[in-house]
C-alpha cells in the first residue's frame, strides 16, 4: 500500500482553491501556541480560520489556562492575510480521564493518544458542521511525536459522519515543525515540555530525571 503524501493532497486542493478565487472557511483545532503558529501563517493565505482551543486532556488546569492565553496573544499580534479568530471550548478535564479510562499505562503514542487525537477532532468536527465551515483540521500533524496518518484517516472518517470536509494535514512537512519554532522564539512563546495530559507529563518527568541520573554519572 501506497504512503499517503498528505501535504501534497494539500498544495492540490489548495491550487484549486486558488483558481476558484475563493477564501474558504476553516475551524482549526488548535493544541497550543507554538503548534499553531506556522499552521495559522501558512494557511492563513488560502482560508479565513476559526481557531478553536479545546483540549481537556491538559493538566492541570493552570497549565491549561497559560496555553488559552499564549494563544490569545499570539493571534492578537501575528499578521495574517486572512482574518485569524479564536474560539475557546469548554474545559472539561473528566471527558478526558472517562476517555483514558483502562488506557492509563499505555505509553504516549499509543491507543490512548488515537483516542485523545478523536475525542478533540471529533468536537471541531461536529461544530464546523453546525457553523457551516468549509473544512476542518487540527494542528497536531506539525509534531514529529504525532502520527499523521492516524490523524488524517480520524479526520476523514469524522467528515463522513459530519459532513464538512476534512483539510489533509502533515504540517511538520516543508520546514514546518522548524518554521514553528522559530516563530516560536519571535513570539516569546511557553514551549510546553509535555503534550499535555497527566500521563504524558509523567513520561516526561522520568525522562528528565533519568537524563539527570546520566548526566550526574558522566559528570563524576
Amino acid at each position: 500500500m501506497n504512503k499517503r503524501n498528505y501535504q501534497k493532497e494539500l498544495d492540490n486542493l489548495i491550487k484549486n482553491i486558488q483558481k476558484d478565487g475563493k477564501v474558504p472557511r476553516l475551524f482549526l483545532h488548535a493544541c497550543c501556541a507554538p503548534c499553531s503558529s506556522y499552521v495559522m501563517e501558512y494557511l492563513s493565505q488560502y482560508f479565513e480560520i476559526t481557531v478553536f482551543f479545546y483540549n481537556p486532556n491538559i493538566a492541570p488546569e493552570e497549565e491549561y489556562v497559560h496555553r488559552v492565553e499564549e494563544i490569545r496573544r499570539l493571534i492578537g499580534e501575528m499578521d495574517f492575510v486572512h482574518p485569524v479568530t479564536l474560539v475557546e471550548g469548554r474545559y472539561d478535564p473528566k471527558e478526558f480521564y472517562d476517555m483514558a479510562k483502562g488506557l492509563e499505562d499505555i505509553p504516549e503514542g499509543g491507543e490512548r493518544c488515537f483516542r485523545c487525537y478523536r475525542l478533540r477532532m471529533e468536537e471541531a468536527a461536529k461544530l464546523a458542521e453546525e457553523g457551516g465551515y468549509d473544512y476542518f483540521t487540527t494542528t497536531l500533524s506539525i509534531s514529529p511525536l504525532k502520527n499523521a496518518g492516524k490523524i488524517n484517516e480520524i479526520g476523514e472518517e469524522l467528515s463522513g459522519i459530519y459532513k464538512v470536509e476534512h483539510l489533509p494535514s502533515d504540517f511538520k512537512k516543508k520546514n514546518g515543525y522548524k518554521r514553528s519554532i522559530e516563530l516560536s522564539h519571535e513570539y516569546d512563546l511557553y514551549r510546553q515540555n509535555y503534550c499535555g495530559c497527566v500521563f504524558s507529563r509523567r513520561e516526561a518527568q522520568e525522562r528528565d530525571r533519568k537524563k539527570a541520573v546520566e548526566n550526574s554519572e558522566t559528570e563524576e
